[in-house]
């Protein structure tokens, strides 16, 4: 079962400026609730017990949004607030599960998972990138699913319009299924007609551990970072199975001003 879950946090968010010159993208509210905290929920309701946040000190707004106690007793003590005392009560329950570590120079996500290694209990675990939220179904719980299934590491996907393929990772297929498929090659931002299919990278990960060992040998590829594109392509080289799940949920990229703003007004109108 996978129970631990890494979140790279360390990014500077730069797309969203300037709102994230004073507060970070992750922590910025989406129809009444932070970004981050539809990431934790959705691996909570598919079973993981343990995350790893990765932040710089520049980021150490998320830990103590988290680990704000005094705030809030100082608070309670002077009003006996129901909403607060809930709300409260639900980052208590969330400290108990979070662990740091640290990213202070932006190496690229490799780099970041890399940072990790120590804290992996078992052979695999769930990475999600914050910029993509998945809503109305939960795409971590369907991921294990399958892994449970096909034993091997799991990739989320969707299909995007052909005209599009150069802003994604790119799957190349075989042996696909109503729902999943195999992945036979990652193409990075291919062009229209060196793409391998339309099915995009989204950020949901369930990956080996073996993956350190492969980032370990990566040297620095485009802008100068680590990819974990880069030691995926090298473990499905060596004929390590994974699969892209088709999920069934609906895709909100978060990362851009109007994609926040469109996440805002799709997930209000999805209650």
């Amino acid at each position: 079962m996978i129970k631990q879950a890494i979140i790279p946090l360390a990014g500077l968010g730069t797309r969203m400026l300037p709102l994230t010159s004073v507060m970070p993208k992750e922590l910025m509210p989406i129809n009444g609730k932070p970004n981050l905290e539809y990431i934790l929920d959705e691996c909570i309701d598919a079973g993981v017990k343990e995350f790893i946040f990765i932040i710089s000190q520049k980021k150490l707004s998320i830990k103590k949004y988290f680990f704000n106690d005094n705030f809030y007793r100082k608070i309670l003590k002077k009003k006996k607030d129901k909403r607060v005392l809930k709300e409260y009560k639900k980052i208590k329950k969330y400290q108990k599960m979070i662990k740091f570590v640290y990213q202070n120079e932006p190496k690229g996500t490799g780099d970041a998972v890399l940072k990790c290694k120590k804290f992996i209990k078992s052979k695999y675990f769930l990475m999600l990138l914050p910029d993509d939220l998945i809503i109305r179904n939960n795409c971590s719980k369907e991921m294990i699913q399958l892994h449970k299934k096909t034993n091997g590491s799991i990739i989320a996907t969707k299909r995007v319009e052909k005209k599009t393929v150069s802003r994604w990772g790119i799957l190349s297929i075989k042996n696909k299924k109503k729902k999943y498929f195999q992945i036979k090659d990652v193409v990075e931002k291919p062009s229209i007609k060196k793409a391998p299919s339309n099915f995009a990278i989204i950020g949901r990960y369930i990956l080996p551990t073996k993956i350190f060992t492969e980032i370990k040998k990566l040297k620095p590829g485009q802008g100068g970072e680590i990819h974990i594109t880069d030691a995926i392509r090298s473990l499905i080289k060596k004929e390590n199975k994974f699969y892209g799940n088709i999920f069934t949920g609906k895709y909100l990229d978060c990362g851009t001003l109007s994609g926040y703003i469109n996440s805002g007004i799709q997930i209000f109108k999805g209650k």
